[in-house]
């Protein structure tokens, strides 16, 4: 909801930046390596918000303050991870390490553990708390850089800040439990169906929709077949048809 608020743009998702593609890039070199699982998280961390960072710094390189650079600069980054991938992919075991690399990518809470969750908590509440008290400064982003300028708004300090806060969000969520397809771009439509564009309210829903859904399809994922389904593929099966949806409803609209 913050990147498609701040990016004006309802098909803009999580990942826009490139920090799932960097967090599966890391987890794949560190599976590759043969590392432990807190190395693989840590690498997934860091490279996450590194190609964040390299998004920032390319578009600054460009002295074009502009929502368009950003985004630009996110697909260079984000495909550019994904050709890591495919490297990693082409090196790794077939027997031990792809498959592995494979789950990672389509996301999965099976190995969320509570050590995880002990660290995964504070950091995620933090940035929700933030975000749930400067979510009237996504209001005013969300006219335009220019509008947003003349109601006396440091664009490119508050734009910066809700990025960093997504950011660590996902980069968090991802470096624990894979990259889950679907649920950062249609939760969002889902809130503004239900409660309308104003994110005053519309965050606070998107926080509690998108929980419930993760935890339903997590359900549906250990239910579904003797063997656990990847998440991702649960949420692109259901995330696609009600997006489909949501288009319908909207263009009749």
């Amino acid at each position: 909801s913050i990147y498609q608020s701040i990016f004006q743009n309802p098909l803009v998702s999580p990942d826009l930046l490139g920090v799932s593609s960097g967090a599966c890039a890391g987890a794949a070199i560190a599976i590759v390596l043969g590392f432990g699982s807190l190395l693989i998280t840590i690498f997934s961390f860091v490279i996450g918000i590194l190609s964040v960072l390299i998004c920032i710094g390319l578009s600054l390189l460009t002295k074009r303050k502009s929502n368009l650079i950003l985004i630009f600069a996110g697909v260079i980054v984000g495909r550019f991870m994904d050709s890591i991938v495919g490297i990693m992919k082409y090196f790794a075991d077939a027997e031990s390490q792809l498959g592995d690399i494979v789950n990672w990518q389509l996301g999965t809470l099976s190995k969320v553990s509570l050590d995880n969750v002990s660290i995964m908590v504070p950091i995620i509440v933090s940035c929700i708390i933030l975000a749930l008290l400067l979510r009237w400064r996504v209001n005013l982003l969300s006219v335009g850089e220019k509008e947003a300028a003349s109601l006396g708004v440091n664009v490119t300090f508050d734009r910066t800040l809700l990025i960093v806060i997504a950011t660590l969000l996902t980069a968090t969520s991802v470096c624990f439990c894979g990259t889950i397809a679907w649920v950062g771009l249609i939760i969002p439509h889902i809130a503004r169906w239900i409660i309308g564009s104003d994110n005053r309210y519309s965050l606070p829903l998107c926080t509690l929709l998108g929980s419930s859904f993760l935890v339903i399809t997590d359900l549906i994922a250990r239910a579904s077949t003797d063997y656990e389904l990847p998440l991702g593929v649960i949420t692109g099966l259901c995330g696609a048809p009600i997006f489909a949806f949501i288009l319908i409803k909207k263009s009749k609209g």
